[in-house]
Order: C-alpha cells, then sequence, then structure tokens
C-alpha cells in the first residue's frame, strides 16, 4: 500500500505492506498536517507519518482515530485518561509508532469514535486536534459566562475558540498574526483581545506566546498551554503579582462516562462552517510531500493541510 514516511528533513512516498496485528482495519480517508509532524521530523522520526485520522471500517462505519489508544490494563485507562498511561511515549504515531498517513490503518477499536450524522468523513481528521483543543479549554474552567481569550489563530487556536463557545463562554477572543487568521476569527464570531480574561488558552507553542496569555489574564485567572513548552523562562513577577494559575495540557479524556472525541465530533457536526473554514489545502496522497511542503508555511492563508489517501 502506499505510504507516507519521516525522511527528515521532509517525508517521502513509499510501499509497504498492509498493517498487520490485533485491531480494526481502518480504509483512511483523510489525515491532517500538524505542528507536532514537523516537530517529530526534527527529531529524526522515521516512521509512517500522520495522527490526525479519519477513516472507514471493514463494516462500513466511517470513524475519527483517537492516537492516544493507552494500554486498556492500567487504572489510568480505567478512569479515560489514556493520556498518562506509561504506553504513551512508546506509542506516539507518527513519532516511535506507525502514523496513518497511508491507505490502510489498523486501530484498536477503543480508539475509535464512530462519526455522527453532519460530519463528513473527508472532514473528520480534525477531530484529532480538535479534542486536543476542547481538554485544554475544559481543563481550564471553560463554562457559561467565562471570558475567554486564545493566543494563536492556526488550527489548535481557531479550534480552542470554537470549544470554548461551545462550553458556553460568553466572550471568546482570538489573537491572530495573519490576514487568513483575522478572517477565520471573524467567520467564528470571536473578537480581538482586550484584558482580564478568565482563561487565556496558549496554542502558539513558543515563549512569547505564553508570556502574552499571562498578560491578557486577570488576577487570579487561568493559562492553559496546550502542548509541551521547553526552555521557556517566566514572567515570575507578573505572575506573583496577578497570581496566575498555569495549567498544562496533554491530549485528550473523558469524563462524565463520555470521550471528548465524540462531544468535538458533535461539535463539528453542528457547525459544518468550521471543518469549511480550517482546512484550506487538500492534496492526494501521491502529492504528499507538496503537503508538508505547503504546510510549513503558516503565513500564506494556510490554517489546515489535509492528505487524502
Amino acid at each position: 500500500m502506499k505510504a507516507v514516511r519521516n525522511a527528515p528533513p521532509g517525508v517521502e512516498m513509499v510501499e509497504v505492506d498492509e498493517p498487520a496485528g490485533d485491531g480494526e482495519l481502518i480504509r483512511v480517508a483523510a489525515v491532517g498536517i500538524c505542528a507536532s509532524d514537523f516537530l517529530y521530523l526534527d527529531y529524526g522520526s522515521t516512521q509512517i507519518a500522520g495522527h490526525e485520522i479519519a477513516g472507514v471500517t471493514a463494516d462500513g462505519t466511517p470513524v475519527a482515530v483517537e492516537a492516544i489508544a493507552g494500554c486498556a490494563n492500567c487504572a489510568h485507562c480505567d478512569a479515560g485518561n489514556r493520556q498518562f498511561c506509561d504506553t504513551l511515549l512508546g506509542s506516539a504515531l507518527g513519532m516511535t509508532a506507525p502514523g496513518g498517513m497511508a491507505e490502510y490503518f489498523r486501530a484498536p477499536r477503543r480508539a475509535l469514535t464512530p462519526l455522527p450524522t453532519g460530519l463528513a468523513l473527508r472532514d473528520a481528521c480534525l477531530v484529532e486536534p480538535g479534542s486536543v483543543a476542547w481538554h485544554a479549554a475544559r481543563l481550564g474552567g471553560v463554562g457559561p459566562g467565562s471570558r475567554v481569550a486564545v493566543v494563536g489563530a492556526g488550527g489548535i487556536g481557531i479550534l480552542a475558540a470554537a470549544a470554548a463557545q461551545a462550553l458556553g463562554a460568553a466572550e471568546v477572543a482570538v489573537e491572530a498574526r495573519h490576514p487568513h487568521q483575522y478572517e477565520a476569527r471573524e467567520r467564528l464570531g470571536a473578537v480581538a483581545p482586550g484584558t482580564d480574561y478568565d482563561v487565556v488558552i496558549e496554542t502558539g507553542g513558543s515563549e512569547s506566546a505564553l508570556h502574552r496569555g499571562i498578560e491578557l489574564a486577570r488576577r487570579r485567572g487561568t493559562v492553559v498551554y496546550a502542548g509541551i513548552l521547553q526552555g521557556v523562562t517566566l514572567p515570575h513577577s507578573e505572575l506573583a503579582l496577578k497570581e496566575v494559575a498555569l495549567r498544562p495540557s496533554l491530549g485528550y479524556s473523558a469524563h462524565d462516562g463520555r470521550r471528548e472525541f465524540a462531544e468535538v465530533a458533535d461539535m463539528l457536526a453542528a457547525r459544518p462552517e468550521i471543518p469549511q473554514m480550517l482546512i484550506s489545502h487538500r492534496f492526494p496522497i501521491d502529492d504528499a510531500v507538496v503537503a508538508f511542503e505547503t504546510a510549513r508555511d503558516r503565513s500564506r492563508g494556510v490554517l489546515r493541510v489535509v492528505v487524502e489517501p
């Protein structure tokens, strides 16, 4: 089968065997390209790329695939917190384990979320990054009446703003850098940032973005950063004077008996304009090298690039 393999500093098309082993065989329909995919290239990964996966099972069920499947045998998995499973680092799709940017992918049944009516299969690769964004918003305590700001207007940032709206925020602001991001913010119904936000969600992945998030937060507000920040210097004086709480957020989980994956799938089904807005480029798998080159430059109207095997 055709597959896209990491070949640092880029990717390459290869022919590989159909995935064997346990789990459901998925015919892959769409795979998103994420900033993490470029991070994995920087780390030197030579695995098959891709962790934002949507496809169809053998019985014809359209599904979104959780990249964090866990072991299903530990206390963390039992509690719905697969992101805490000790197998996480060893099973990072596209980094330490084969990803899904191929014609077929095999996944455990527990990692599959059937798509609700209204969410197109070719758009369902947004469920994975949307769940990262939803998790960050929920951990930050976003709820009815909250004032929320999002720093970063890439795919995760726009999805975080949409999650905050779905969770009942009274006001959602998005800090954007490029004209196409301003347009996305307006189409979503978000505004430019003001001051004194209850919750700030940092999605830029940089020291400057985190500092901006702390600046936007109110006294005793919460700043959630979605992902892993390394080598960051904190503005300790401002943190102390405002007593801002910093909270990291990684991946996604379950709560109240429901997976966040399912909640995000429902959100995207209810708001089809979000996939239309976010997926700016689509490429067939044969053009995956060009797709990655396109996704590298976020300043040229790029929000989310999708490869369609």
